[in-house]
């Protein structure tokens, strides 16, 4: 079954306007499922995954980071990173307690990490995930701006914002 894949905003990335939400993985799916799920999601067409740098964080026993672990496994088993649009995130809670996050030296510190659990080199859209009330845009978009530049990350994108931000 083929989709027609539709341009990304004003973006030159291509998908097909289904895009898997990862935030199951190392949630309600174990590895081997994750991986059962992606393979048939790509073999079925479809080419964005979604997912944060701080999936499946709510889980017992989680810290933040499963999401974009399993995702990067199976893109390194796979070697298919060519052929999907990773899209993550930044700045949303590690735990219940704490507060969104978009300071400058945060998100340049959460690439890597995230740059490290997906195993890759470059993210195709990194987005903000929540409201920051204390950091100013201007701080976000220019650490953003940097990792555009360093080609760390290709898009940048907002999720969760409210009018008011």
């Amino acid at each position: 079954m083929a989709f027609e894949k539709i341009k990304f905003g004003k973006s030159d990335l291509n998908i097909v306007p289904l895009i898997f939400g990862g935030n199951v993985f190392g949630w309600t799916l174990d590895e081997q499922s994750s991986f059962n799920i992606l393979d048939e999601f790509v073999d079925k067409g479809f080419n964005a995954i979604d997912t944060s740098n701080n999936y499946s964080h709510w889980a017992e026993g989680n810290k933040g980071g499963e999401s974009e672990t399993i995702i990067g496994r199976w893109l390194e088993s796979r070697g298919n990173r060519d052929k999907v649009m990773i899209m993550t995130k930044v700045g949303g809670r590690f735990g219940y307690d704490s507060k969104p996050n978009t300071q400058g030296a945060y998100i340049k510190e959460q690439i890597e990490h995230s740059l490290r659990r997906l195993k890759t080199d470059y993210i195709d859209l990194y987005q903000t995930h929540y409201d920051d009330e204390v950091t100013m845009v201007e701080e976000t978009l220019r650490a953003y701006e940097d990792l555009i530049k360093e080609g760390k990350v290709r898009y940048i994108g907002a999720s969760n914002i409210s009018l008011s931000a």
